[in-house]
């Protein structure tokens, strides 16, 4: 089968995969070539997959959509990382989620000064 990992601005990933393995909102599943057409919303989760030397590849999803067509399953997901092991898989999640919550917070500060610099000029430019 042919995985595709895109996300909103780039594809991931486009390879070769012997059987993929996700997580849906009712479970676990796995895909193998030979299984019908299929399609379903991913929640947060790891989906692996066997890549054409049976080694088992790992990658971090955010929630978004798998579709299986014949021989293309195709990946939609905001968010995805791919890492060798669990351990280091665990290790770039954290690292990521670490790095948006730096970013968020800088975000939410700046929002909120720029809130405040309006409601001075609101109230000043009132009288």
């Amino acid at each position: 089968m042919n995985l595709k990992i895109v996300l909103p601005t780039k594809v991931f990933l486009e390879q070769e995969a012997q059987k993929v393995s996700a997580e849906a909102e009712n479970g676990a599943f796995v895909l193998l070539p030979q299984h019908i057409d299929f399609a379903t919303s991913l929640v947060p989760g790891i989906l692996s997959f066997d890549d054409s030397h049976q080694q088992e590849q790992l990658v971090a999803v955010d929630e978004g959509l798998l579709v299986k067509t014949a021989q293309e399953v195709l990946v939609s997901v905001k968010r995805a990382i791919g890492g060798s092991d669990l351990e280091e898989l665990e290790r770039l999640v954290d690292e990521e989620f670490r790095r948006l919550d730096e970013i968020e917070e800088k975000t939410r500060a700046a929002i909120a000064r720029l809130e405040v610099n309006f409601r001075r000029h609101l109230y000043s430019s009132g009288k």
